[in-house]
């Protein structure tokens, strides 16, 4: 159990090192600075992550529609 005690924390090194999310980017049209209005780094990610998401299932259902047809 001691070896596991002094091993760096990766997970902490890993999030310093990505490139910080520019929400204004992400969500093109907006009137208001969205980078402002959200600067927590969690709520940048958890907001990144809902546009993939949402990218991957528009994807998906446009397969659906393909195989329709």
């Amino acid at each position: 159990m001691e070896e596991k005690e002094n091993l760096p924390e990766t997970s902490t090194h890993e999030e310093e090192g990505k490139k910080e999310t520019d929400l204004n980017l992400l969500f093109p049209g907006k009137k208001l600075d969205l980078n402002r209005l959200f600067p927590d780094g969690e709520t940048k990610k958890l907001l990144h992550d809902l546009k993939r998401n949402k990218r991957d299932i528009e994807r998906f259902v446009k397969s659906l529609h393909m195989e329709e047809d």
